[in-house]
C-alpha cells in the first residue's frame, strides 16, 4: 500500500466545505479522472474513473463520518484504497482539509506511476481544485450532515 498526505486551505467556514465534500456525486468536477461517483445510500459509493489510462471501477463505504471534523472511507471491491479527509477551522472564514489516502497501485503502468509521484501530484492538484470551486461558488451545493 502507497500513503499520500496533503492539505489545502480554503477561506470558507468549515461547515461550508464540509457540506460541499458530503456531495461526492460532484467530485468529477474538481477530481481529475474521477468520470462519475454515484451514491448508493447513506454509507455507500460505487465510483468510476480512469486511473493509468484504464478505465476501474469499485464500491467504498464511509467508515466514520463526523460532521465538520472528518470522513473515512474504505474501497470494499476493485481498487484497493481507503484514507480520511479532516477539516479543521482555522479562523472563522477559513478551513483546513487534510487528505490521506492509502491505496494499492495495481499493474505496471500504476506502479511506475506512483514511484514517480503521479497519484501525490493528482491529489495536490485535486485539492487545489476543490479549493477554486469552493472559494469561487462561495457556498455548498448541498449537504449531508449525518453521523457514521
Amino acid at each position: 500500500m502507497s500513503i499520500v498526505e496533503k492539505s489545502i486551505e480554503i477561506e470558507l467556514p468549515v461547515s461550508t466545505v464540509y457540506n460541499q465534500w458530503t456531495q461526492f456525486e460532484e467530485f468529477p468536477q474538481f477530481m481529475e479522472g474521477v468520470e462519475r461517483v454515484t451514491q448508493l445510500d447513506d454509507t455507500r459509493l460505487h465510483w468510476v474513473a480512469e486511473i493509468a489510462g484504464a478505465k476501474r471501477e469499485w464500491d467504498a463505504e464511509i467508515v466514520d463520518q463526523k460532521p465538520d471534523q472528518r470522513i473515512a472511507w474504505r474501497s470494499i471491491d476493485g481498487a484497493g484504497n481507503g484514507g480520511i479527509v479532516t477539516f479543521q477551522p482555522t479562523g472563522e472564514a477559513a478551513t483546513r482539509v487534510n487528505l490521506q489516502m492509502e491505496f494499492a497501485p495495481e499493474g505496471l503502468a500504476e506502479t511506475i506511476g506512483d514511484k514517480l509521484g503521479f497519484v501525490s501530484k493528482q491529489a495536490e492538484g485535486d485539492l487545489k481544485r476543490f479549493k477554486s470551486f469552493m472559494e469561487q461558488r462561495g457556498s455548498e451545493t448541498g449537504a449531508w450532515r449525518g453521523a457514521v
